[in-house]
């Protein structure tokens, strides 16, 4: 074993920083003979250098992140600070000073990665990032190294346990949204503005990043279609549940049938009690991969939390220890199939109409008839009517999602609708 230690850079001491560097400290021993020489923590940057933090030394504490990535005996940075900048000039400064970089930053990775795998190809340094995407769920690495091989179609996941808490306690127990984000917001998995999480952005990031993965293609947070689940009733519920389905918020990135283009959205959807997704309750995530050769795989675990995100930034951390040490890289980015993201226009799938309508002859016909001129084929239809109101439950069988859009704005203008009460899609089949 090599005894001059590689030294660690830790760029933020929140709550995953913390534990990073408590993992760091009480496992030295493991991670050294893992890695094959010590690893040392160097330097900490923070904004607030006045904090106690347990088990740093306060020496190692320092506000200018710049220099401590500039200085040139560090090995490997480590990125947990999140944000664009001042991240991205960081990481791209520590490349062109000889560190190698692990990183939990989706947000800047889905925007801005294919730059930073640049960066990094040009200076011949490492570029992890596992810890971006569903916590200490191995998903990263298994889709750019274990499934190398294969050709990977579709991959459906659950990707932010915030959102998935809050449907499921809608689910669960008849909660309004409101109600289960309060119960979320408590228990402390939801932040004091839930935005990020709620609207989508968070899942939509990380949707960019498994898709460029699993295609080979480079695709931006830009690309991603995004809609949030704040607008998600229990009569919603109560629909997916006579459907025998329940709801999530799911990032689906999709291959073509024809293989020639991709697709990658965000949305929540209906899936039948019978998916595995379906069963998946609380705060974890889960990822369901389908690919030619590997059939379907299913990921599960916590997918965010300081102690399963740290996991995975050491297992990151030891792997480019050990690539250090060889003289070797991992891989970098893999974009040679350059596939267009096809706009969500184009996007296939089943769905879930629940109309306000007059509760009177005919009006059964006039909705038929606009699917059917729209080329939107219908599955079933469920009526109940009261006091000359009606609600009018249609689900359709696969259509694009531009010609749903045509039929919904087709409906609006009928005299016998009231109103569109909910449109969900229906995944999973």
């Amino acid at each position: 074993m090599r005894t001059r230690p590689l030294k660690v850079a830790l760029l933020g001491c929140g709550v995953v920083g913390s534990e990073v560097a408590r993992i760091m400290t009480t496992h030295a021993d493991d991670l050294a003979a893992r890695i094959g020489a010590p690893v040392e923590l160097a330097g900490v940057a923070v904004r607030r250098p006045s904090r106690v933090r347990e088990g740093i030394d306060p020496a190692l504490i320092t506000t200018d992140a710049t220099a401590l990535v500039k200085r040139g005996d560090i090995d490997v940075v480590v990125e947990v600070i999140g944000g664009i900048e001042p991240a991205r000039s960081l990481i791209t400064a520590a490349f062109e000073h000889g560190a190698s970089v692990v990183s939990a930053n989706k947000a800047l990775l889905a925007q801005d990665g294919a730059a930073l795998h640049a960066a990094a190809e040009a200076n011949d340094k490492d570029l992890y990032y596992e810890a971006a995407v569903a916590g200490a769920i191995p998903l990263i690495r298994p889709l750019r190294e274990s499934l190398a091989g294969d050709k990977v179609n579709r991959v459906l996941g659950i990707v932010n346990g915030t959102t998935n808490f809050i449907l499921d306690k809608m689910d669960s127990t008849g909660a309004g949204y409101q109600e289960a984000l309060d119960e979320a917001t408590a228990l402390g998995y939801a932040e004091a503005d839930p935005t990020a999480d709620v609207e989508g952005f968070d899942a939509a990031a990380k949707a960019a990043i498994l898709a460029g993965i699993a295609f080979h293609t480079r695709v931006r947070l830009d690309d991603v279609y995004r809609e949030g689940m704040t607008e998600v009733t229990a009569a919603d519920f109560a629909s997916a549940k006579e459907m025998g389905c329940t709801i999530k918020l799911l990032a689906i990135c999709e291959r073509a049938a024809d293989g020639g283009s991709v697709t990658a959205r965000v949305h929540p959807a209906m899936i039948p009690l019978t998916h595995p997704l379906a069963s998946v309750r609380g705060a974890y995530n889960a990822v369901f991969v389908e690919s030619d050769a590997s059939g379907q795989l299913m990921f599960y675990g916590p997918g965010a939390g300081g102690s399963p995100t740290a996991s995975a930034v050491l297992g990151d951390l030891v792997a480019v220890c050990r690539n250090r040490l060889s003289g070797a890289t991992g891989p970098g980015e893999s974009a040679y199939a350059a596939l267009p993201v096809s706009p969500m226009g184009d996007v296939v799938t089943r769905y879930h109409i629940s109309l306000d309508v007059a509760d009177k002859p005919g009006v059964l016909a006039q909705v038929a008839t606009v699917f059917a001129e729209h080329g939107v084929s219908i599955d079933t239809v469920r009526q109940q009517g009261k006091d000359g109101e009606a609600s009018l439950v249609v689900v359709t069988h696969r259509a694009s999602d531009a010609a749903l859009v045509g039929t919904v704005e087709a409906l609006r203008k009928l005299d016998t609708v009231r109103g569109v009460a909910s449109i969900m899609r229906v995944e999973g089949e």
